[in-house]
C-alpha cells in the first residue's frame, strides 16, 4: 500500500471524558500537544524526557520509557517519539488492544490522522488532505482563518 492509496473520513471524535495518550516528549510530541491542548486537557504524555514547552501544558506526564501495559484504558494514542522502530510497535500493540493510534510523520501506520485545524469559540474547521501533503492544508487553513479573521466570512 502507498500513500496515494490510503483514505481519510473526516469526522469529529467525542473526546468528553475519554483517556489520550500521547507518546513521546520530544518537539514532535510537543506540536501535537499543543493542538490537542486546545480541545482536551485529560492527556497522559509518557516519556523519559520532555521539552520544556510540552510540561507547559495542562496533562499528566510520567517520565519513563515505554510499555505496552501503558496503553491499558486508553481510547486514543499519539505515538510521537522520534523513533520510527518504537512508533511502529507503538501501533502494533495499540492494534491488538483495539486502540485508534496516530503516528505522527508515519501515514500507512496511521488509524487517523490529524488535520490542520482553527477553532473559533465553538466552531472548528478541519482541512485535510488525506494524509497527501500536510503543508497544503494548512496553508488553506490559514487561509481560511484569514478570511474570517478579515470579516470576508461571518461566523454568526
Amino acid at each position: 500500500m502507498t500513500r496515494e492509496d490510503l483514505q481519510f473520513l473526516p469526522i469529529s471524535i467525542n473526546v468528553t471524558g475519554k483517556k489520550i495518550l500521547l507518546i513521546g516528549g520530544g518537539k514532535v510530541a510537543t506540536h501535537k500537544g499543543t493542538i490537542l491542548a486546545r480541545f482536551v486537557n485529560q492527556v497522559t504524555v509518557i516519556s523519559p524526557d520532555f521539552t520544556s514547552e510540552i510540561k507547559e501544558l495542562p496533562f499528566t506526564f510520567i517520565e519513563k520509557e515505554y510499555e505496552k501495559s501503558d496503553l491499558d484504558g486508553f481510547f486514543l494514542v499519539y505515538a510521537c517519539t522520534g523513533n520510527h522502530e518504537l512508533n511502529h510497535r507503538i501501533k502494533m500493540d495499540a492494534e491488538t488492544l483495539n486502540i485508534l493510534t496516530s503516528v505522527c510523520d508515519a501515514p500507512l501506520l496511521c488509524d487517523f490522522v490529524s488535520p490542520a485545524i482553527h477553532k473559533a469559540g465553538n466552531i472548528t474547521f478541519a482541512v485535510g488532505s488525506n494524509a497527501q501533503n500536510v503543508f497544503q492544508s494548512v496553508e488553506l487553513r490559514n487561509q481560511i482563518k484569514e478570511l474570517i479573521e478579515n470579516g470576508q466570512i461571518h461566523i454568526k
